[in-house]
């Protein structure tokens, strides 16, 4: 399963590419927000900072719901470095759009997917990624993993290449339950990432041997 870390935050990405097992970034405008990153330049030149770090797999969403400005806008996006996924919201211009993208051999992350069929509306277009959001699913007392099986079902069923991308992630037991159901990426922020290294048994054990060594050196 690959591993994306979900945020804009250039110390976070370096941190988790650092770590050795980060695959790709998640932004969105509001994440681009939280860092202060305002203005058409400064987004521009915050996704070319962000594909420096990384090694591949940076999804850059597109602002505009009208399919001819999507187009415009993933076009120009995709052209600033070859690691851009242009991201596309779950609506009729944007299934469209993403047709288009594939057929130009443009990668795609179809964002916004609540629903099995919104996910195989989307891979029938040719998107490499859905993102199903888990954890707003979850918000509103429906089981956002029961959608992630759902889909890997489908796509699995009908041969689809399209990757599913759960997003929406709230701690290191979505990640985990992610895994087990199949979902090809998870993409969350670095504090559910790093979570999945601490175990209360891992910390008490190694707390004895370093004690143990300790005792052992004559320290």
């Amino acid at each position: 399963m690959k591993f994306f870390i979900d945020t804009a935050n250039l110390d976070n990405i370096k941190e988790a590419q650092d770590l050795g097992i980060l695959d790709g970034v998640t932004t969105n405008p509001s994440l681009m927000a939280k860092e202060g990153i305002t203005g058409d330049a400064n987004v521009i030149a915050h996704y070319k900072a962000i594909c420096d770090i990384v090694d591949d797999n940076v999804s850059a969403e597109v602002i505009a719901t009208d399919y001819k400005n999507i187009i415009k806008e993933g076009e120009a996006l995709a052209a600033l470095n070859p690691k851009i996924v242009v991201k596309v919201p779950m609506i009729k211009d944007g299934i469209k759009a993403i047709k288009y993208f594939s057929g130009k051999g443009i990668r795609t992350n179809c964002t916004l997917i609540f629903s099995a069929g919104q996910a195989l509306l989307a891979a029938k277009a040719g998107a490499t990624y859905v993102s199903p959001f888990l954890g707003r699913l979850d918000d509103i007392s429906t089981d956002g993993l029961t959608l992630i099986e759902d889909i890997r079902l489908i796509f699995d069923n009908y041969g689809y290449p399209t990757q599913i991308l759960a997003a929406s992630i709230r701690g290191p037991l979505h990640i985990v339950a992610c895994a087990k159901l199949g979902a090809d990426v998870i993409t969350a922020p670095l504090a559910a990432i790093t979570a999945l290294l601490k175990h209360p048994l891992t910390d008490s054990g190694l707390a004895t041997f370093l004690a143990d060594h300790a005792k052992a050196s004559g320290k």
